[in-house]
Formats: C-alpha cells, structure tokens, sequence
C-alpha cells in the first residue's frame, strides 16, 4: 500500500557509518534518481524493482515506502547494509527489502533497476553487464549521481551494454542517465594483474584494481621477514584487505602460517579470495566482510598490517582511521604489532601513540609513512 505522506528522508541515518557534518545518508542524486523512475515503479509488479549502489537506504526505503514490495537491494558497504536494515526498521519497512550479493540473484527478472553510479567505471562495468545479462529485457536502468562525480566515460561503459541511453537535465548538481534495451551481457569477472611476485585479482570498485598502489606496494616492502604469530588462534591479519596483496605476501612468506583478512566491502572480499587462490594459498587465508574485525576476539592477535581508507563513500573523512586503530588495538594482544602505512599528511602518527601503543617510523617516501605500533 503506497503512503500518502511523503518519504520523510530526514529520519535516515548513516549508523553505524561514521557520523559528521557534510556526511549525509541521503542527497539530490537520491531524490533525483526516485522523480524520475517513479512512473516505471508504479508499473512494476511486486519483485520486479532493483537497487544497486543505495549507500544508507535511501533508494530502497523510498521505492518501498511508496508502495513497492520484494525490493533487492545491493550495497558494497557492509556498513550501508547495516545501516539500511536499521532505517527500513525504524520505518517499519523490512518486510519490503532484502540485501543480496551481487550477483543474478539481486536482478534477475528486474524490470526496473534503481543505481547509485560507483565512481569506478571498472564497478559500473560489473553492474552493467550482470543487469543486462539477467534482467527482463525490457528493463529500465536509472542510474544516477552527482555531477562532480560523472563523466562521459559512465556514458560509454553503459553503451557497451544498452542500446539506448537518455540524459536527464541536470538538477540540484545532480543527473540521472537513463539505459534501455540491455544486449551482450555476463556475470562480473575479476581483472587479472602481477606486481612483485604477487597474482592480484580485482573485481570492479576494489581499490586500486588489479595492481599495488604505492602505500601497499612501501608497506609490503618493509614488512618483517618473521612476524609473530600466525597459528589457527593467532593468524597474521590483513585489516581492510582490499584486494588482499599484504593477505598474500604474509601467506607466501610463511608457508606453515595461517592468515586472516577482513573488509568491509563485497568487492574487496571477492576480490581478496580471488588473489589467494590465484596465489595458491587460499587453504591458509580466510577472507571474511566484517566491519572492522568485529568477529575477531579481544587480545587474540600478534600481528596486523593495515592500510586504512580515508573515504566514507565519495566524501573524504579522517574519521575512519581511528576508529580502525581502536579496534587494532583491542584485537591486539599487549607486545603485539600494528603495521600501518597511512597518507604522511594525515599525522597518524599521534593518534597510533595515543590509541595503540609506542609508535615508531619504519618508512618514509614522498608521500606515504609506514609505522609500527607496539600493544601497550
């Protein structure tokens, strides 16, 4: 039953997502992306509505709450599929929504499909292909963004999949690209790529793609030789893993070691277990979404490598990071080590000392520090 009352996007929150000023769980792209598909969504039976990409909710719980039922939903961010399932219940709409893996499941049979545009158009590639592969072939696509996040490269990549793509006019900074009649599709494959003696996997939108960036590539070349730990209760920890090369290098590097690697993003798990396997060690690295190492127990480790993000979706926060030192440090067991490469004009260094433990420099270069932090 579709409400009278209008989606009242400001109960929406982003917990448990960090919470600050220009950090929003709903903007002009969301109210945009709804104004133009609602014609099609009133036209659509219940299960034939998809949403990829919705970071808080914001698509999902509007589409629901004006009437729509059986709603899939995707989000990489374990976060933001926490986040959603707590507004959907305070909204009283979780009986409307459910989150799935990106994969057939989330579109098959779609006719309508709501879509956040990912800033990587390698993550755009991905959802291109698996919703004309496995949607209705008359499905809609709206997928839009904010305009200092767009280009014309997001035009093409879905021309490779849709033979018909219409442009909406711009509103509030925002824009909504509109693809029809999908052709040539197929499930997400994981771009292949080798960097120092290392297979790396990628699937679209985990950081950095099918290579090292320079801060993984200056930690891993300063990691030691023999960390401790390493056992079934104590593993070597890769702490948002990304697309799991330090998760790799520890597991090569100690043949009889066990590895933990955790991330919050689906892509980055995927794409981390991808690596593994294609290093030969996936019978010795478990790979697992968690936000933070919540499934990991106090004091349990004595040793993690971190390389932590300093983005909550597009926008840029140096909230994320200490959040993620005080969960090392929980994990940590007192004497075990947190080595951490960080951007050098984030000054980590203070909050390591102050969160961790002793903090010393290992490394250096023009743009990026490597310390270790000592459980204190």
């Amino acid at each position: 039953m579709t409400s009278a009352a209008p989606f009242p996007f400001a109960r929406l929150s982003r917990r448990p997502d960090v919470e600050a000023p220009g950090l929003v769980a709903a903007d002009a792209a969301d109210r945009l992306i709804l104004d133009e598909s609602a014609g099609a969504r009133a036209a659509a039976a219940p299960g034939e509505v998809a949403v990829i990409g919705d970071a808080y909710g914001a698509l999902a719980l509007a589409a629901a709450w004006e009437g729509g039922t059986g709603i899939r939903v995707h989000q990489d961010a374990l976060l933001g599929e926490r986040a959603l399932a707590r507004n959907a219940a305070a909204l009283d709409l979780t009986d409307r929504v459910a989150s799935l893996p990106l994969g057939r499941e989330v579109v098959a049979k779609a006719r309508v499909v709501l879509l956040r545009l990912p800033r990587s158009l390698d993550a755009l590639e991905d959802v291109a292909a698996l919703i004309a592969a496995h949607a209705q072939p008359d499905v809609v696509v709206f997928a839009g963004g904010r305009l200092k996040h767009m280009g014309l490269g997001m035009n093409e990549v879905l021309a490779q999949y849709f033979g018909q793509l219409d442009v909406t006019l711009a509103r509030q900074k925002s824009r909504v690209l509109i693809a029809r009649r999908p052709h040539d599709g197929h499930d997400p494959v994981p771009a292949q790529g080798d960097a120092d003696g290392l297979a790396l996997r990628a699937f679209g939108g985990a950081f950095a793609g099918a290579r090292l960036d320079i801060g993984t590539r200056l930690l891993l070349a300063h990691l030691p030789g023999d960390p401790a730990g390493g056992t079934a209760d104590d593993p070597l920890i890769d702490f948002a893993c990304g697309t799991g090369a330090v998760a790799a290098r520890l597991a090569l590097s100690s043949p009889a070691r066990r590895v933990y690697a955790s991330d919050q993003s689906a892509a980055a798990v995927a794409s981390a277990r991808a690596t593994a396997e294609a290093n030969g060690v996936a019978d010795r690295v478990e790979v697992t979404r968690d936000d933070l190492l919540g499934a990991r127990a106090d004091a349990s480790a004595s040793f993690i490598a971190l390389n932590p993000p300093f983005h909550s979706g597009a926008a840029v926060t140096d909230r994320l990071a200490p959040r993620m030192f005080a969960d090392a440090a929980r994990v940590l067991r007192p004497g075990g080590e947190l080595w951490c490469v960080w951007n050098s004009g984030l000054r980590y260094r203070g909050a390591l000392e102050r969160i961790v433990g002793p903090t010393r420099q290992v490394a250096r270069d023009a743009k990026f520090t490597v310390t270790m932090s000592t459980r204190r």
